[in-house]
């Protein structure tokens, strides 16, 4: 059994103060391991253990809670045909949340405004009270760690260090304002990859479709409504734009719109090929074909490309997680008696 051994700070300078255990880190790390042994006894350090792992936890149980889709579900077209009569033509309709401070909470500055607004559609979050629940979450967040982040030096204050306190808890301000950020960040690149792994098979469904006889408008909706079950983001951009189509809106604009909203290069490369075939009157049906074939061959390619490195990537592990062990244990004992031996030379 391996005895776990605390030593006690003394604030009398008179009384030398014991001397740190032997597996004690040094510096700021030690700073803050006395720091809190002053302020909450010898089990300060597993305290603030014990609360980061809490706060790990926390952070940690969306993505445990969150459903994944059983890849089975793709296959049943039942509750998306009947959820496509719930799409409303207006997808930035206002909840009410956050209302009263919405004067407080977002941007003077109508260009800001319009960016993050922006940044918030391209991660899925389409409601205009987005803007102000993004905006409350940094600041609620921000305050909440600098809160936690004092609570930790002041609750037993017996001889707490006032500029490491301060130091601490701002920079814990400072991980709360940026987690919103991050997490927008993170949601933009998944729903991108969703649609970018989704859209050859759209494409494919959409050519069937106008060789079928229908329109690219009907071609649109069809898509966006098949795929709602296997590919909700790519969905919802194709019924935006065939309500759009049905509302009048320009055509040209309304493509240039949606590939502003997915950001990714495949779809602005087709809505410049829809807008190309309808300027100089080609057949769009062709264009779709010749471009489907490539967004299949892309996706081979971007298939082949992450088969490629996943070899380099099993030999660095390998060598970081085998090789250091296998060398420990074939030098090892060699280098030991290596030791022992020249331990007798004076």
């Amino acid at each position: 059994m391996t005895e776990l051994t605390f030593y006690q700070v003394t604030t009398d300078p008179d009384v030398p103060a014991d001397p740190p255990a032997a597996g004690a880190p040094d510096g700021l790390v030690a700073q803050l391991w006395i720091s809190l042994v002053e302020s909450y006894g010898p089990a300060g350090p597993f305290y603030l253990i014990a609360l980061i792992g809490i706060l790990l936890a926390v952070l940690a149980l969306p993505i445990v809670m969150r459903k994944r889709k059983d890849p089975l579900d793709r296959f049943s077209f039942r509750e998306a045909r009947q959820d496509a009569d719930l799409v409303t033509l207006r997808t930035d309709t206002d909840d009410g949340r956050l209302k009263t401070l919405g004067d407080y909470l977002q941007p003077e500055d109508d260009s800001e405004l319009s960016e993050t607004r922006k940044t918030l559609r391209s991660a899925g979050y389409k409601d205009a009270s987005a803007v102000r629940v993004y905006y409350f979450a940094r600041a609620a967040l921000a305050l909440a760690m600098l809160l936690l982040g004092a609570l930790i030096f002041l609750v037993r204050p017996e001889n707490p260090d006032i500029p490491f306190g301060i130091g601490f808890s701002a920079a814990l301000a400072i991980f709360g304002y940026l987690i919103p950020t991050y997490w927008v960040r993170r949601q933009i690149e998944t729903r991108r990859q969703e649609i970018e792994n989704a859209f050859p098979d759209a494409m494919d469904m959409m050519l069937v479709c106008m060789e079928g006889g229908q329109s690219l408008d009907q071609a649109m909706a069809r898509v966006g409504v098949e795929m709602q079950g296997s590919a909700t983001p790519l969905s919802e951009e194709l019924q935006i734009v065939s309500d759009e189509f049905r509302a009048g809106k320009d055509r040209v604009n309304v493509l240039r719109d949606f590939a502003s909203r997915c950001a990714v290069n495949d779809i602005s490369s087709f809505v410049t090929v829809l807008i190309q075939s309808q300027a100089f009157g080609t057949s769009v049906s062709q264009a779709l074909r010749v471009y489907a074939a490539e967004m299949r061959d892309k996706r081979l390619m971007r298939a082949e490309e992450k088969a490629n490195v996943l070899p380099t990537k099993l030999t660095l592990g390998t060598m970081a997680f085998t090789v250091p062990p296998l060398i420990l244990i074939l030098v090892g004992p060699s280098f030991i008696q290596i030791l022992r031996a020249l331990q007798g030379f004076p």
